[in-house]
């Protein structure tokens, strides 16, 4: 008998796809997931960096101003001298750094994850920036999973009935353990 049928036939299935392919649960259905518990933000961060994956943490709560996040994003991410400050410039910059860019110190086949947290006061302050800043980077992220790299962004929100439109062609979406509204307070 395999071992799948070994695992079928107990109940279980072996999960290959999250040994082989790390970051894969926050890459299935969409490359930006949303998170309402911070402790769940924490675990799952905590876990792809176990995995190798460069994390780049961004506190969105205090920014007013798209000029506010440009700035914030530019500095974590490193960007050139010469980039934009603007949403053309992000797509630009971020596509460099998802698609070409080294992630510096994550391991050969891990990816870079991009964190924000108090999201949800960023997209009340600028609802278009926020909605566009999320598509850049689904649209990169699926990009860069065409040359075998992986970009994952996490959202932490205090709502918790925040939504977004689709981004990257693709919606946003809770994790798997605060799925339902009701595990969410909401």
């Amino acid at each position: 008998m395999s071992t799948f049928s070994r695992h079928a036939a107990s109940g279980q299935t072996p999960n290959t796809a999250m040994s082989r392919f790390p970051g894969i649960e926050y890459m299935g259905n969409t490359f930006v997931t949303l998170f309402w518990r911070r402790r769940l933000l924490d675990q799952a961060v905590q876990r792809l960096e176990d995995r190798d994956f460069r994390v780049v943490r961004l506190a969105a709560g205090p920014w007013g101003t798209e000029e506010d996040m440009h700035r914030s994003v530019a500095a974590a991410l490193q960007f050139p001298d010469y980039y934009g400050h603007n949403l053309d410039a992000l797509n630009d910059c971020l596509g460099d750094v998802a698609c070409y860019g080294p992630y510096d110190d994550s391991a050969e086949g891990a990816g870079l994850v991009i964190t924000f947290t108090g999201y949800d006061r960023f997209a009340t302050a600028c609802p278009p920036a926020a909605q566009a800043v999320l598509d850049i980077i689904a649209d990169r992220a699926r990009r860069a999973t065409v040359l075998q790299r992986r970009l994952i962004c996490l959202v932490h929100s205090s709502d918790p009935d925040i939504r977004f439109d689709p981004v990257g062609a693709m919606p946003v979406m809770w994790n798997g353990d605060e799925w339902l509204d009701s595990s969410r307070g909401g």
